[in-house]
This record gives C-alpha cells, sequence and structure tokens, in this order.
C-alpha cells in the first residue's frame, strides 16, 4: 500500500463515518423526539457536529483496522494459518456471548433486549459483509471478514456500552460499522496491482 492507496481510503472512509453520523442522528431525532432549536443557526449547526463526529467515529475505526491488519500479519506469523483461523472463529465467538449474555448476568440491572439486538446487529452485520468479501475474493476471507467485524468492532464500542445508553449507542455503532465494513470490502481493491 502506497500513500496515494492510504490517502484515498482515509478520505472515503472519513465520509462514509461522517455520512453514518448524521443518517444514525437525524434518525435518532425523528425517534426520541428531536431537540427543540432555539434559534435557525441551530438548527443548521447540528448537522454540521454531526459531520464532525462522524469523522472522529470514522478516524477511530480507521485505528482499529490497522491494529487488526497488524495482528492479522502476526497471527498469521505465530500461528499455523489453520490454528489462527480456529482462534479468530473461537474469539470472535466469546466476544459476541461476552457482549450479548455476560454483560447481562454480571453487570446486573441491564436490559437484556438491548444487548440481544446490538449482538444481533452485529453478528448480521458481519455474515452479509463477509458474503459480498468472500464473492469479491476467495473462501479464505470469510474468516478474517467476520473476526474483523465480530471481535474488533465489539472492542472498539466497549468505551460507549460502558455508558449504557441506547441512544449513544446506536450514535457510536452505525458509523463505526459502516467504516468497518467499508474498509474490509475496499482493501482487496486497493491492494489490487494494476494491469
Amino acid at each position: 500500500m502506497n500513500i496515494r492507496k492510504w490517502f484515498y481510503l482515509f478520505w472515503t472512509t472519513l465520509l462514509i463515518g461522517a455520512g453514518g453520523a448524521v443518517i444514525a442522528g437525524l434518525l435518532l431525532q425523528v425517534v426520541n423526539g428531536g431537540i427543540d432549536f432555539k434559534s435557525t443557526a441551530d438548527s443548521l449547526i447540528y448537522p454540521l457536529i454531526l459531520l464532525g463526529y462522524g469523522m472522529l467515529v470514522s478516524v477511530y475505526a480507521q485505528l482499529g483496522f490497522f491494529a487488526y491488519l497488524i495482528l492479522n500479519y502476526m497471527g498469521i506469523g505465530v500461528f499455523p494459518r489453520k490454528a489462527w483461523q480456529y482462534i479468530q472463529i473461537i474469539l470472535s465467538l466469546l466476544a459476541l456471548l461476552e457482549l450479548i449474555f455476560l454483560r447481562t448476568f454480571v453487570g446486573g440491572g441491564r436490559n437484556v433486549v438491548s444487548d440481544l439486538l446490538l449482538g444481533i446487529g452485529i453478528l448480521l452485520t458481519a455474515i452479509i459483509v463477509a458474503y459480498f468479501k468472500v464473492r469479491s475474493t476467495n473462501r479464505s476471507a470469510w474468516i478474517p471478514t467476520f473476526f474483523f467485524l465480530t471481535a474488533i468492532t465489539i472492542v472498539e464500542i466497549i468505551g460507549v456500552l460502558r455508558i449504557g445508553v441506547d441512544s449513544a449507542t446506536v450514535f457510536i455503532v452505525v458509523p463505526l460499522i459502516a467504516c468497518n465494513a467499508f474498509q474490509i470490502l475496499m482493501l482487496h481493491r486497493i491492494l489490487k496491482p494494476k494491469q
């Protein structure tokens, strides 16, 4: 990967994150009844705040993506390829189980439904994106894509999960998953050598 390709990935992911945050923020306003803006300037500044927040989330997603690439490179170097695939599957399942069940039982007083919906949403997104990644590349891409979109995404949202507010979770998860899905689907296109 050269600087020009990284620059393209950076800016397109930035736009995806900004768009995802605007969509999530406006949908949350419709669902929650909206904000009473005091002036027209406030109503114009709010989408700009959403854009800025989405850009921050996209940079955070890019940090997680490059951390995953390094982890995957090290995992392939340390473990045999088949063992590394099994490790990724096990870690993905443990992350999903922790998100869906363990937080509810250990944390106490949590809403089981919101954790269940979040876990199912992440799982379905990971399966769908892994399917399209396999169609674009080959079957060996399924496990790394699934691992990145489950385990790494769950690690990235730990901070917002500690807050325990469902709107805040939706507000960060939507642009984060959009950025993660975009990055993993674009990786092979960006790294493909020119004909």
